[in-house]
């Protein structure tokens, strides 16, 4: 499809995990880029993903979507959604969402154009990545040009308001030990043992500042791996998403698992070292583009990527995640010069 004429709002419906709303942020810079900076583009999002948008310029309106299953006539949200497109429609709707759940309100949403799951049957066979199948569903409304370069950016609140509160130096290295599957039952598949979290602070060198991260509700994961030596700052359940995209954005580095920060310093451009073990990180990963630096770290065992399979169910010791050892993660960090340019710019 050419490029629809005369297009000046946009709505967007994205409602999952945080990293999910991360990968469709690659829209809004095409969409931009195509139709203008005067280009007004809302999101539908959850009421938690929907923070990620608290300093972000380019969106213009957030639509929080709490209970996603209940049908129009028992949700108050989906239907003041549906009267704030009737009562200002909407040049193009883009649908995120393949759940059924969503096929009501999206049909119900006003929009001259409608493009995504339900309405342009997105192909992606020959793509990998969700970033990339995400493209191809505003693949319709964007040049190709545009869209080949799209990639994902998120904007936090400005670094120097979250030094000045938290007490943050210039430079550090951001390690992320938690990740969403913490408050699950079983066994976290996705998550690096804490010992091994804890050897690894331990061989860093005492003299570069670790900043330690992870969300409100997750500092019972962290007391195994306390006390912490002084080179670290704890800021554990003291942040909100948009200065954590701060945080990120400012580390010389990110260590993380499989999780929501890693793919917020894909977007930042933030060197990120990802440590993944069941999951398949040419899909889910941090998103390689261009202008960024993605290190995956893995043990490449014959039965991994395995996640949401019968071979994960039966493993119960995570070998994947237990086989990436800590001093392999030091060396990854001392081969791409994070360590000694830390420790350099320090000394200056």
């Amino acid at each position: 499809m050419s490029p629809l004429p005369n297009v000046k709002r946009v709505l967007i419906l994205r409602c999952g995990a945080l990293g999910d709303l991360v990968y469709a942020t690659s829209a809004i810079d095409a969409l931009i880029a195509q139709y203008g900076e005067a280009l007004e583009i809302d999101f539908i999002c959850t009421p938690s993903t929907a923070k990620l948008f608290e300093f972000d310029p380019r969106v213009h309106q957030v639509f929080p979507l709490r209970h996603k299953k209940l049908p129009i006539w028992l949700s108050p949200q989906k239907r003041a959604i549906i009267r704030a497109s009737h009562h200002n429609p909407y040049d193009v709707f883009i649908n995120f969402e393949m759940g059924k759940q969503f096929l009501s309100l999206s049909h119900a949403l006003q929009a001259t154009h409608k493009t995504g799951w339900f309405f342009s049957h997105p192909q992606f066979e020959h793509v990998t990545h969700m970033v990339d199948i995400c493209k191809t569903f505003y693949a319709p409304v964007v040049q190709s040009d545009i869209l080949s370069n799209a990639s994902p950016k998120v904007i936090g609140k400005p670094f120097d308001a979250v030094q000045a509160k938290l007490y943050l130096p210039e430079k550090y290295l951001l390690l992320s030990p938690s990740n969403s599957h913490n408050k699950k039952k079983g066994i976290n598949y996705r998550a690096w043992p804490q010992d091994h979290w804890k050897t690894l602070i331990a061989l860093l060198p005492a003299d570069v500042p670790i900043v330690l991260i992870g969300g409100a509700g997750e500092e019972p994961f962290f007391e195994s791996i306390k006390p912490y030596p002084p080179n670290v700052i704890d800021l554990v359940g003291k942040t909100s998403i948009s200065e954590v995209i701060a945080i990120v954005g400012q580390a010389k580095a990110l260590v993380v698992t499989d999780t929501g920060t890693a793919h917020i310093a894909s977007a930042m451009n933030t060197p990120v070292f990802c440590l993944i073990g069941p999951t398949p990180a040419e899909m889910t990963g941090p998103y390689r583009s261009h202008t960024n630096e993605v290190h995956i770290l893995w043990a490449p065992l014959p039965c991994s990527p395995c996640y949401k399979t019968e071979v994960m169910k039966g493993c119960k010791d995570n070998i994947c995640m237990r086989l990436i050892t800590p001093q392999q993660v030091v060396d990854s960090l001392t081969v791409n010069k994070i360590l000694r340019s830390l420790t350099h710019e320090i000394q200056e």
